[in-house]
């Protein structure tokens, strides 16, 4: 086909078969998109905060199921304790407890007086307080969805 400038014009084009394609990539790879750069960058503001959201919620769920549970065991063991100590089955030298609490109190002053945080720990924490602030609105999201999470 002949172009105004005296040239050819090429018409040869590649077909890309979508449905070839979208079966050789993982399904997360589909429904989050490619992995680079922050979610601020590949997704907008309604993706991030239902993203955010959802995760958010179904952790304060299981959070607040397990939490439950695990008051409940503690709480019965306490309360099993206590019987077996009324009844006689256990006797307790409070004067033994009371050394044993003030050694811990001491050691707790101890190791707390000097307040510094372990590189490796430092570092961590850098590193979540950057991603935080990459994803405020991914963050905000699963704020609110954990807190509603633990409220249902």
């Amino acid at each position: 086909m002949a172009v105004p400038g005296g040239g050819v014009k090429d018409d040869s084009f590649n077909v890309l078969d979508l449905a070839e394609y979208t079966k050789n990539r993982p399904w997360w790879r589909k429904v989050f998109g490619p992995s680079s750069g922050s979610s601020a960058e590949k997704y907008n503001v309604a993706t991030q905060l239902v993203i955010g959201g959802v995760t958010g919620w179904c952790t304060g769920f299981i959070f607040q199921k397990v939490g439950k549970l695990a008051a409940t065991a503690v709480g019965g063991g306490f309360f099993l304790l206590q019987i077996a100590n009324h009844t006689g089955y256990i006797k307790i030298d409070w004067k033994l407890v009371e050394r044993d609490v003030n050694k811990a109190k001491q050691q707790l002053k101890f190791h707390s007086s000097g307040n510094k945080m372990a590189p490796e720990v430092k570092s961590k924490v850098d590193e979540v307080i950057i991603f935080l602030k990459k994803n405020v609105i991914l963050t905000g999201g699963f704020a609110g969805g954990f807190l509603l999470g633990m409220a249902s």
